[in-house]
């Protein structure tokens, strides 16, 4: 097959290619000799154009250089990555040829003098010499040297317009096609060289593939235990050059080999040769596995053969070795980190525990990372494995032999201290731990800011274990994640008491959302202008049997741990809607829900089958969710919430102004009320700054066309600042009494709380 390089097949062609990226070394010389003629032109001249060209020369040539180095001769096999490689050739010598023309150009045309003209002929000419030996693998290479070296001498000599500096730059002309007929002739002459050569090697391909037909070393001994017979992977794994200079030695001479080579010890040869020879004595087959010092291993097997002959074949099995070191690798140690993973480190453990002093004491720490969850969901899994990377390496420089890490999984880790004195040595080792682990780490161009949480425990080594330690340290965790994270804590026996209790308590809450023990209280929500209830935010409550109420801010982050903060929703929205298609028609209610309920399209017939069987109207149902839900995925949720819109049902965004981003939900998502947090109002009797806040959010609101709720209004203080310079629609909060029954409600809906006449000024309208 012809490779469209001339009349050379494509194999050829590859071999002129591989033959452009050997020795570069004469590129680096060249380029230091290009530096130094053009900075000693540039000091005789004085003209700083020389100075910039000195300059581009040598990095064209140091450029050309690296980028050569850069690529393996040997690594070019096939006909498409050799023009991939000539190409990428071309673009290096093509800088540094134009830069080399260039500097020429303006030594004989720019700024001629004597010795500028001298020099860049003597870089030229100097650098024409190589072009044809150092390039003959590429046509292009020599033709685009040639007019970019030589051509800008004759252009610079020709448009001078003297007669004798034109006639010599004409003569110059011919020289560049001399080059490229010398580049020419050189490329035949390998040419019928690496031809010969390649049938020369097709010959003798074709006579060891008659020999040899074994992939493995065989070597035959005769009754005098000399070799009778060998192959050519016999005589490469003795590394002898080739299988006829095996022929008439012992195997002990052969395993000799391996001892001058400095791959066997004496001992280790004479106990091989020793089993093998008794093997063929005694006629039997025998395998030894042998390990070579520079980390080769190979198995030697005796087999008797016949007429008093004996085989011995030996196979070089490192790669099955690796391979089988590499599957127990990767099952005690994880793949991301390098750290031992959960199985083995539960080995380690155990081994050091039973290891020394019985009554010593021991430690075993648990890590976490805070917020982890948070980076993958917003930069992607490839930055989170890369920050739990850079959080391995860290921990893994406290590995030592009484001190053991491990990645036990996710964004966990484990360290074993073997000895430990007291708590107070493991405090002060845990207080520079959490010392040295602060700062940033950059994954992947992103500055991470990390913080980590930890649980330890103590333990005399007699009466540790590992899974033990593990359940306290991991109790220990929790209770530093719920002081506020970036610490650790040591484990106390209270833990572990109020983890059971927890535990418990989830079960009895389970129970209670089965048994729909439930109830609903509702907060008023009065309207500002009429003091009149207008809806009500339907709140759960649980009255545990034995402990009596137990608080929202309890039983919900754990139903939420539980998974079934949405069934507990699903309670709460047909109980709300059931009871206010009982109250006058002019009260609305309110229900809140989660995160989870909006991750799902279910809650759409939930609300629309809540609907139906209660009969209330969808524009007295209001319902209510938080910024914490919307951060998981703003699209997906105001899809969703646009889907309820589509029922009829109103939206309002709860506890407004305590997330990230709230003003961007105004105008992206399907709202009809805010509701502002309670904290807005703590300051707002006291600073002006926090009453024009607040006054701010309910004039920013309005003109969107939403409701303005605020939440928590606890005192007449607080609800006639609001009634006379906020002025929102509505208000809600302890001052109009504590969550009621659902009778409780419709008594209060027949009237309007006695504070209209003390709040509102004179004349004011209402808002009712």
């Amino acid at each position: 097959m012809k490779s469209g390089k001339g009349d050379i097949s494509e194999d050829i062609y590859v071999g002129f290619v591989r033959s452009l990226f050997l020795d570069p070394g004469i590129l680096l010389i060249g380029a230091c000799l290009h530096g130094v003629v053009g900075f000693l032109v540039f000091l005789k001249s004085g003209q700083p154009a020389f100075l910039l060209l000195a300059l581009l020369m040598f990095g064209a040539g140091l450029y050309r250089y690296i980028a050569i180095r850069r690529v393996d001769a040997a690594s070019i096999q096939s006909y498409e990555h050799a023009l991939q490689r000539e190409r990428y050739y071309l673009m290096a010598g093509t800088i540094q040829g134009a830069f080399v023309g260039i500097f020429a150009f303006f030594c004989i045309y720019v700024y001629p003098d004597d010795f500028s003209q001298i020099a860049a002929i003597g870089v030229v000419m100097g650098g024409a010499i190589t072009i044809a030996g150092r390039n003959h693998g590429s046509t292009k290479m020599v033709a685009i040297l040639s007019i970019t070296t030589i051509g800008p001498i004759a252009a610079a000599l020709i448009i001078q317009a003297d007669f004798y500096k034109v006639v010599l730059g004409l003569f110059i002309v011919p020289f560049m096609f001399i080059v490229m007929k010398m580049a020419e002739l050189v490329r035949v002459v390998l040419f019928a060289a690496i031809s010969e050569e390649k049938k020369a090697k097709r010959l003798a391909q074709r006579f060891d593939r008659a020999l040899n037909t074994m992939s493995h070393g065989l070597v035959m001994l005769g009754p005098d235990g000399r070799v009778v017979v060998a192959n050519s992977q016999a005589a490469t794994f003795m590394r002898i050059s080739s299988a006829d200079r095996l022929l008439g030695r012992s195997l002990d001479a052969l395993l000799m080999r391996s001892v001058a080579g400095g791959l066997l010890s004496r001992s280790e040869s004479q106990f091989v040769g020793t089993q093998l020879t008794r093997a063929l004595r005694e006629g039997r087959d025998r395998k030894l596995l042998v390990p070579f010092a520079n980390g080769r291993h190979m198995e030697f097997s005796a087999r008797e053969g016949t007429d008093d002959l004996g085989v011995v074949i030996f196979e070089d099995v490192t790669s099955r070795i690796e391979a089988e070191e590499k599957v127990r690798y990767m099952a005690r140690y994880d793949r991301l980190t390098g750290l031992p993973n959960r199985g083995y480190f539960y080995e380690i453990v155990a081994e050091a525990m039973a290891q020394g002093d019985p009554d010593r004491y021991c430690a075993l720490v648990v890590f976490d990372l805070d917020d982890f969850k948070s980076i993958n969901d917003t930069l992607g899994h490839p930055v989170g494995d890369g920050l739990i990377y850079a959080v391995a390496e860290k921990l893994s420089s406290y590995d030592s032999a009484d001190v053991k890490v491990s990645r036990f999984g996710g964004d966990e880790f484990i360290i074993y201290f073997d000895s430990v004195a007291d708590a107070a040595e493991l405090g002060a080792a845990l207080d520079r731990i959490f010392a040295d682990m602060q700062g940033e780490v950059d994954v992947a161009g992103h500055a991470l800011r990390y913080q980590l949480s930890a649980g330890a425990v103590l333990s005399r080594a007699a009466d540790a274990d590992a899974d033990g330690m593990i359940v306290k340290a991991d109790l220990a965790l929790y209770k530093a994640k719920e002081r506020g994270k970036k610490g650790w804590c040591l484990f106390e026996a209270a833990m572990d008491e109020a983890f059971r209790n927890k535990q418990i308590m989830k079960a009895d809450l389970r129970s209670a959302v089965e048994a729909r023990s439930l109830r609903v209280a509702y907060q008023p929500i009065v309207t500002m202008g009429s003091m009149r209830i207008a809806s009500c935010e339907a709140l759960c409550r649980w009255d545990h049997p034995e402990l009596g109420p137990i608080s929202p801010a309890v039983f919900i982050p754990l139903a939420e741990e539980m998974g079934i903060v949405s069934e507990i929703s699903s309670f709460m929205l047909y109980a709300a809607t059931e009871e206010c298609a009982r109250w006058p028609e002019h009260i609305s209610v309110s229900v809140n829900l989660s995160a989870k309920d909006l991750r799902g399209s279910e809650i759409i017939a939930k609300v629309e089958d809540a609907l139906r069987k209660s009969g209330l109207a969808p524009d007295r149902l209001e319902i209510e969710v938080t910024e914490t839900a919307l951060l998981d995925d703003k699209s997906s949720t105001g899809d969703l919430l646009a889907e309820l819109k589509k029922l009829g049902v109103r939206i309002a965004l709860d506890d407004f102004g305590t997330g990230y981003s709230s003003l961007s939900y105004l105008h992206t998502l399907p709202l009809d009320k805010i509701k502002i947090d309670r904290s807005f109002l703590i300051d707002m009797t006291r600073s002006e700054r926090s009453l024009e806040l607040l006054k701010g959010i309910v004039n920013l609101s309005r003109p969107l066309g939403l409701q303005v709720t605020i939440e928590g209004v606890e005192t007449f203080e607080q609800l006639k600042i609001l009634s006379n310079s906020v002025g929102p629609d509505q208000v809600q909060g302890f001052l109009f009494g504590a969550p009621l029954t659902a009778a409780g409600i419709r008594a209060m809906s027949a009237s309007a709380l006695p504070l209209e006449q003390n709040i509102l000024p004179v004349g004011r309208a209402s808002n009712g």
